[in-house]
């Protein structure tokens, strides 16, 4: 976080991706908050591994962006977590603080791109899905533990 008297530069949800703007702290009304979570993707490697006070929860193979869709690399953050009313393929979908470099939209959204679950095994370790990386369920289970804002690193 890069800070200048009375300012903090933070990163943004929005396009482009690793945007950043300054948020106005010189009146006292803006708290930082500390998350010991942190969450790294090494998409070459096709893995997932969840850190809590640098210490690893684990880490899984994971599916990620097809070649035409990519998962796009860099840092990011947890921006929200949902639970859909009548699930298909995951019980939560964890959206990223980043957007597909291809698709402008996707499924009616503005092509955010998520961590979420999949019902089929046999994706892990492909490069397979429209950018979002799927999780098995046992990673999900340990990433819907991690606080909203934490650190996302995708490496490529």
């Amino acid at each position: 976080m890069e800070e200048q008297p009375g300012w903090v530069r933070v990163l943004l949800p929005s396009r482009p991706n690793l945007s950043t703007g300054w948020i106005y702290a010189g009146g006292g009304g803006l708290r930082n908050a500390y998350s010991a979570y942190y969450v790294r993707i090494d998409l070459a490697a096709h893995q997932l591994t969840v850190f809590k006070s640098e210490r690893s929860l684990g880490t899984w193979k994971v599916a990620t962006g097809a070649p035409s869709t990519p998962t796009p690399p860099g840092r990011t953050f947890l921006l929200a977590s949902l639970t859909p009313e009548h699930p298909t393929y995951s019980p939560r979908m964890l959206a990223l603080g980043m957007h597909s470099a291809v698709l402008q939209t996707f499924d009616g959204g503005p092509g955010t791109i998520g961590l979420h679950g999949w019902p089929d095994e046999s994706v892990f370790g492909q490069e397979i899905s429209h950018g979002c990386v799927r999780v098995p369920a046992p990673a999900l289970r340990v990433l819907s533990h991690v606080p909203l804002g934490s650190a996302v690193v995708i490496n490529p």
